[in-house]
């Protein structure tokens, strides 16, 4: 194998591991989830790029007759892509002390103020930094405030 088919299999192995970790520990971690909302994709553009860009390698291989262990390798790079970038929906897990976004636990004690923009989107400011929640159905806007108020 060529040095190029080991960093294919390492970037298999992290996207992996990075969806063991989204679809199975994260709603275990810190306590069971209350609330669970799907929000909205982003940077759809960005994904179709890279997509392209594994697409053009995986015909570049092919047509040169490269090795076919590369060509399954980057096959199966394309598909995890997909999954992580179209089919993987981003979720807002609430807990009783916090809330994971973006696969990061917040605690609420870092919460310093809580908006609702006239788009819907929920902004969340913390100490440095702002959050901006893009949920999927504005109904959800509501559970989400039902469940900060019950949990602070």
């Amino acid at each position: 194998m060529l040095l190029t088919d080991y960093l294919i299999v390492l970037f298999i192995v992290l996207i992996l591991l990075y969806a063991i970790y989204d679809e199975l520990i994260m709603d275990r971690l810190h306590g069971p989830t209350r609330l669970k909302v799907l929000l909205q994709r982003r940077n759809k553009l960005d994904s179709l790029i890279f997509i392209g860009l594994l697409l053009i390698l995986l015909y570049k291989n092919v047509s040169e007759q490269g090795p076919q262990i590369t060509t399954l390798l980057l096959m199966a790079l394309s598909a995890l892509t997909a999954w992580l970038f179209w089919i993987r929906a981003p979720k807002l897990l609430l807990k009783q002390h916090g809330f994971f976004y973006a696969n990061v636990f917040i605690p609420w004690e870092r919460i310093n103020a809580i908006n609702l923009s006239e788009d819907g989107v929920l902004v969340i400011a913390l100490e440095k930094r702002r959050l901006l929640i893009h949920v999927r159905q504005l109904d959800d806007l509501e559970k989400i405030y039902q469940v900060m108020l019950e949990s602070r």
